[in-house]
């Protein structure tokens, strides 16, 4: 069955933006965007908000920007082909190989987990990634921690006064600031 993995930049605090909605903080260093470029290998759909889709709306068109580097390119060549999934009660199309949800975030899921294929079904943005966890969907959480405290904003983890056992499985530091932790779900 493909696990659910919840992924996103963090700050010190705890936030994925700031109190003014900012997230310029997590801008990744070279060494940070190749890990994420060899994350995204192994994601076979991605399940976004609609303010992460907006976000990420850029890489459609990136290649035209020609200050773009090679590993820029490298993430468009992965990135724009993931099939995705979008939740929203605003948007009514979405472009690319992006697709409106037709159903909750708990039937999209489990119609994802039921088709063949491969790769982790990921959840970006911390309003849907709070729903999926008060379901009780989310599998991994993985989580780039950013040396700064923002002192308020959108929180990584939901405030639902829920206890969720987690098991270490690996942890990495890039350079002397950002540090990666990845926890499973113990069942």
């Amino acid at each position: 069955m493909r696990s659910v993995t919840y992924s996103m930049g963090v700050s010190l605090d705890g936030y994925i933006v700031g109190p003014d909605g900012g997230f310029d903080w997590t801008a990744p260093e070279d060494e940070v965007f190749r890990f994420w470029i060899d994350e995204i290998r192994g994601v076979g759909v991605h399940l976004l908000g609609r303010r992460l889709y907006e976000t990420m709306l850029y890489w459609e068109t990136a290649d035209q920007d020609p200050s773009l580097d090679d590993a820029g390119r490298e993430w468009i060549e992965l990135w724009n082909p993931l099939p995705k999934v979008v939740f929203s009660r605003t948007l009514s199309e979405v472009r690319g190989h992006a697709r409106l949800a037709s159903g909750g975030l708990a039937e999209e899921i489990e119609r994802l987990r039921a088709e063949p294929g491969e790769g982790a079904i990921a959840i970006g943005g911390a309003t849907l990634a709070a729903e999926a966890a008060e379901l009780g969907l989310i599998d991994e959480y993985q989580i780039m921690v950013y040396p700064v405290l923002v002192g308020g904003g959108i929180p990584f983890f939901a405030r639902n006064e829920r206890q969720v056992e987690l098991e270490l499985v690996e942890t990495r530091t890039f350079g002397p600031r950002v540090v990666y932790l990845r926890y499973r779900v113990a069942r």
